[in-house]
């Protein structure tokens, strides 16, 4: 790993035919699973699709995104207190996780977990890419994966080895996330001058052009 390897870190969404093998998959998983875990509950599993007429069914809701087809393997990280509770039910213990709260926490573990696993593989020379859409269709993901009860879909990665090194994204400048003490509500002057860079970045400008619409936000 570089010293500059977090700075230059990218989102990968073309990849090459060389397969991401199962002792890998497995390997990247065992060190992701070193995350930090609420109460050491690891309320997470993964969903491995390998199959190609799997990602067909998966696409469309992820909107066609054809990185979902185009990876090597395409993971689904779910929230699972499914397992938890079997597990205090078959030791004589009351479960209490059907509530918001536990919703969360077991969001709160598979984000992590996820973004460790991104971490892990992004240093063995692989490229990931988040899906955002698997909150939007979280019921039509769950019915082809065959989701139990209380296991929700959170995050999607397209995983795959890069076909090449992709562009700086732009990111907002760091002035604009630290608020020291308390909260610094943001002026208007501060707004147009925290988001110049990325409204005058020309994919942006080419973007707001390919939609029809009139500014960036």
């Amino acid at each position: 790993m570089t010293d500059n390897f977090f700075r230059e870190r990218r989102t990968v969404r073309q990849y090459t035919d060389r397969p991401v093998t199962d002792d890998t998959l497995r390997d990247l998983v065992e060190q992701a699973a070193n995350a930090p875990t609420t109460g050491n509950m690891q309320l997470y599993s993964l969903i491995v699709t390998r199959d190609p007429a799997m990602k067909r069914a998966l696409s469309p809701a992820h909107f066609g995104q054809p990185q979902v087809e185009g990876c090597s393997v395409l993971l689904t990280f779910c929230a699972d207190f499914n397992r938890f509770v079997k597990w205090c039910e078959a030791s004589d213990a009351e479960p209490g996780y059907d509530n918001l709260q536990s919703l969360v926490t077991a969001f709160i573990d598979v984000v992590i977990f996820a973004q460790q696993f991104c971490t892990v593989a992004e240093a063995n020379g692989l490229g990931c890419c988040y899906l955002g859409t698997t909150t939007y269709n979280a019921p039509d993901i769950a019915r082809t994966l065959k989701l139990p009860k209380r296991v929700v879909p959170v995050v999607t990665l397209s995983l795959g080895y890069p076909v090449s090194k992709c562009a700086d994204p732009g990111r907002l400048p760091v002035e604009a996330i630290i608020h020291n003490e308390t909260y610094g509500d943001y002026s208007p002057e501060d707004i147009r001058r925290i988001y110049a860079e990325k409204e005058g970045r020309a994919d942006s400008k080419g973007f707001v052009e390919e939609n029809g619409k009139k500014t960036l936000a």
